[in-house]
């Protein structure tokens, strides 16, 4: 044993959802575990993603040994951009999320800066005084690992995201052996995902959504649409495997599903059989019974490809009378309206909606169930115990559901949220000293745009450039417009010089709402963010500016 002391600091995803980040140090030596983001809530306008704070990574960069990560989801590795331009360790991932991660890289010119190493399930890694195992486990999306780490006080073992699924559609299994095997020889502490904790008994198999697809495809009279998550790879292969047995073609729309599958197929993590692959611009072409079209965009955000296809505006595909829309992923709590406005959409057009929970299911989670959790808990018997990934009523759930490996050998559990610190050394373990972290709200997803104050940011925008707000009247049972858009600015330009910009203005305004159709001009949420999105384009064109843009939309 040794006198330094091992810290757990998690910089992201505890006491919340998303940006799940966790640096672990032993002495001068850090290995990080994710660098996620997530989605802004409604209260951060003009903000794209939400990013850890890295700064603790940024003062310690010299003794950052390598960037571990789990899996390839958003929440995981969303932030890996943002952390190079602060720090460059190296990367290690399964060859899968390494190549989702490349993706992101390209997009923000950082490509040439990563030092990326790939590593399959069962390869060992030594970082310094840490020695790393991969472990494989299942989850919603293909080559998910969890960590073993070896420090010189002890073991510790990082699920990250996971389910036990006992009959994954691509027959490997978790390795719930190794995991034992550990909890066999001691480990000193577990950190372990927390999302359903307060789901009971055990997750439903991925294969369980099977007997539901098989059954849309036999009942469906016209075109099948099927929209999931573009990371669920899983998903894709029976969509495709049940395509080729009823006789369809298969064709992917919007640009994360069509990467992820390309990217999916180039490694052989999905089969396409031969002769189902279609272009998108010839699903016009094929009869409507021998079409299955999977469209990307579940959780209803404006300008996806299935809510361009639920108001008739996309160029490839539409929907009506007889077709089956089947929207194959859980709705994530906040994005209701946005999901149910698109249904009623698509509902309008005389598709056939199917959506939330029934039996058999349209769609199972890929995180574990209590049980599930339980199972993990007592294969692997900690000495100590910090629930991870998750708000503080999960958190605080799954630290209950540990209470029982007290018989067993479990010391203590630790509720921590982003910021605080675990210490163990070899008189045991304790909370820390807390940490600075927040998060870095970033705008239009360009690393020269990160913000980590909305006040400031939100003042300099509009000391700089004033606000633009047009004012629109639209009969919510028409679409029409009532009179012409009103546009208010402040800050923005004198009365002299915004005279004929703000005429011009408004013709762009009623330019964008004749190019919409009726259904269009009904969505305020479409039409506000097409809108915005029309005049900053002329106003910049034309100024050089870039006021704060608000469209109200008053509906009669």
């Amino acid at each position: 044993m040794s006198d330094k002391k091992l810290q757990i600091i998690p910089l992201g995803g505890l006491g919340e959802f998303g940006m799940n980040s966790m640096a672990i140090r032993y002495g001068d030596d850090i290995i990080v575990v994710d660098a996620g983001m997530m989605f802004p809530d409604d209260e951060l306008l003009g903000v794209d993603i939400v990013t850890p704070d890295f700064a603790y990574l940024e003062q310690n960069k010299s003794k950052v040994r390598g960037l571990l990560l789990t899996h390839g989801h958003e929440d995981h590795i969303g932030g890996i951009p943002f952390l190079l331009g602060q720090v460059q360790p190296p990367i290690y991932g399964t060859a899968f999320t390494l190549a989702l991660v490349e993706r992101r890289l390209e997009e923000h010119k950082l490509l040439d800066k990563a030092d990326l190493h790939p590593v399959k399930p069962g390869d060992k890694l030594v970082l310094g005084p840490f020695a790393i195992e991969f472990i494989h486990v299942t989850h919603s999306l293909v080559s998910c690992v969890a960590l073993a780490i070896t420090t010189p006080l002890g073991v510790i073992i990082h699920t990250g995201d996971f389910k036990v699924d006992p009959t994954p559609t691509d027959n490997v299994l978790f390795d719930l052996h190794t995991l034992a095997e550990y909890g066999k020889k001691g480990v000193l502490l577990l950190m372990s995902d927390s999302t359903n904790v307060d789901r009971p008994g055990y997750s439903e198999s991925e294969r369980a959504v099977r007997p539901r697809l098989a059954d849309l495809y036999m009942r469906a009279p016209k075109r099948l649409v099927i929209s999931c998550f573009s990371s669920s790879v899983h998903r894709l292969q029976q969509i495709l495997d049940l395509a080729q047995e009823y006789g369809r073609k298969v064709a992917f729309f919007g640009r994360s599903m069509q990467s992820t599958t390309e990217i999916a197929h180039d490694m052989g993590l999905l089969t396409i059989p031969n002769g189902v692959l279609l272009r998108p611009q010839d699903v016009m072409q094929v009869a409507p019974n021998k079409l299955v079209a999977v469209v990307s965009g579940t959780q209803g955000e404006p300008m996806s490809a299935l809510s361009r296809v639920a108001v008739n505006n996309h160029k490839h595909l539409s929907v009506g009378h007889g077709d089956i829309v089947a929207l194959s992923a859980r709705i994530i709590p906040g994005n209701e309206k946005a999901i149910y406005r698109m249904i009623n959409h698509m509902s309008r057009r005389g598709a056939d909606v199917v959506y939330g929970s029934m039996t058999p299911p349209i769609h199972v989670s890929g995180h574990g169930y209590a049980e599930e959790l339980r199972l993990i808990l007592n294969l692997v018997r900690p000495k100590y115990f910090v629930p991870v990934h998750g708000e503080y009523r999960q958190l605080s759930r799954h630290a209950a559901l540990a209470e029982h490996l007290k018989h067993w050998g479990l010391e203590e559990s630790f509720i921590l949220e982003s910021g605080d610190t675990l210490d163990i050394d070899r008189k045991g373990a304790r909370k820390g000293e807390k940490i600075p972290v927040g998060r870095v709200c970033i705008d239009s997803g360009t690393l020269d745009e990160v913000v980590q104050d909305m006040v400031i940011r939100d003042r300099r925008h509009l000391s700089e450039d004033g606000f633009v707000i047009p004012i629109l009247a639209i009969d919510k049972h028409t679409g029409k417009l009532e009179g012409r858009p009103e546009i208010v600015t402040r800050g923005f330009m004198s009365l002299e010089e915004s005279v004929q910009i703000l005429e011009d203005a408004r013709a762009v305004v009623m330019k964008t709402l004749e190019g919409s159709s009726a259904e269009e001009r009904g969505d305020w949420g479409v039409m506000q963010e097409k809108i915005r999105s029309d005049l900053k384009r002329f106003i910049t064109k034309n100024t050089s500016r870039r006021p704060l843009i608000m469209p109200v939309i008053l509906e009669i």
